[in-house]
């Protein structure tokens, strides 16, 4: 793998373009610094995306708690809810100073808490203020703006409306476009089931992209394979998978040959990458970062290997304790064999 700083350093010259040809999804909860250091050791290719953070908190609360994190995760998009302009336009200033990659806006989100905040899913029932939110972010920094929306709230099944919203951020120069392929039925549904129960509309998706065919457009729900993005690559830019390589991360073993054509590339076993892992865990245990915090992302890497039960198992009853070490993780690796 390229080191880190060479890339970011290729990055901020301008000699290296952001490729959202293959992005993680941010998800709230699961997209930690952690996760994230992780999943980077499969591919320096993949766009990762930060957890969203409010413009809000990142205005007025503890911005190295909610947007620090380590070069080695580059290239990184940092996600931001919100619906008030000149809120946003601050928290870009500030995004920018972090050194993120881009800004992405979340107009998908359906959870009532962030319905409440009056930004997420909620939005796409306003373009034109969102339209206005894309301005400030653009006016604010010189990274790419990008917005996450579903094709619809609710009922909504006219296509004429959704490519109406899509049309208003393009307009004002949203570089890219991430459609979750679903409605999001703002009542009645859990943020899970809004993941699961309103229909996939990828042919909606692939009609975008045939209507504003300069525009990226990327797509995302229900992708679990990296054949079935192969598949999604013939139709639009880019795909976005969210919960599959967390579940099971080592299906991006091979990302960099399946989807970006670097054959030479050589993919590591899932003990290496454990290896690989383990000065930054001990790093995180020496500042004081529990166990658990880490560990977490982990359980999922030799599922469908022999005793991956025990694996898990065992990291979930004894990473908890306070006094959990990197032990923890030699002694459930010994399980494996």
């Amino acid at each position: 793998m390229q080191a880190a700083s060479e890339t970011l350093e290729a990055r901020e010259a301008g000699r290296l373009p952001l490729n959202r040809r293959f992005c993680i999804a941010p998800m709230m909860d699961w997209s930690d610094r952690h996760s994230r250091y992780f999943l980077r050791l499969f591919s320096d290719s993949i766009l990762l995306y930060t957890e969203m953070v409010t413009a809000a908190a990142i205005v007025h609360g503890n911005r190295d708690r909610l947007l620090a994190f380590s070069d080695a995760e580059h290239p990184l998009a940092v996600q931001l809810g919100g619906s008030e302009p000149e809120l946003l336009f601050r928290a870009a200033q500030i995004c920018q100073q972090y050194g993120y990659d881009e800004i992405n806006l979340n107009c998908g989100c359906p959870s009532d808490r962030v319905q409440s905040g009056c930004f997420g899913a909620c939005l796409m029932r306003d373009p034109p203020l969102v339209a206005e939110c894309v301005s400030a972010l653009k006016s604010a920094t010189s990274l790419p703006v990008t917005v996450k929306h579903r094709t619809g709230v609710d009922q909504q099944e006219d296509y004429d409306v959704f490519a109406a919203f899509a049309a208003a951020q393009i307009e004002v120069g949203a570089e890219a476009l991430i459609v979750h392929a679903r409605n999001a039925w703002l009542q009645g549904l859990s943020p899970k089931q809004n993941r699961e129960i309103p229909p996939l509309k990828y042919d909606w998706v692939y009609r975008l992209k045939r209507d504003f065919p300069t525009q990226q457009i990327i797509i995302n729900g229900g992708i679990k394979t990296l054949q079935a993005c192969r598949e999604h690559l013939r139709h639009v830019d880019g795909v976005m998978l969210g919960r599959e390589p967390y579940n099971n991360p080592y299906l991006l073993h091979d990302v960099d040959a399946v989807i970006f054509g670097e054959q030479s590339v050589t993919t590591p076993d899932r003990f290496v990458l454990l290896q690989r892992i383990y000065p930054y865990i001990e790093q995180q245990l020496a500042d004081g970062v529990p166990l658990t915090r880490m560990v977490r992302h982990l359980l999922g890497l030799f599922n469908g290997e022999p005793n991956a039960r025990r694996w898990r198992r065992y990291i979930s009853e004894n990473a908890y304790r306070k006094d959990a070490g990197i032990e923890i993780l030699h002694q459930a690796e010994d399980l494996l064999a």
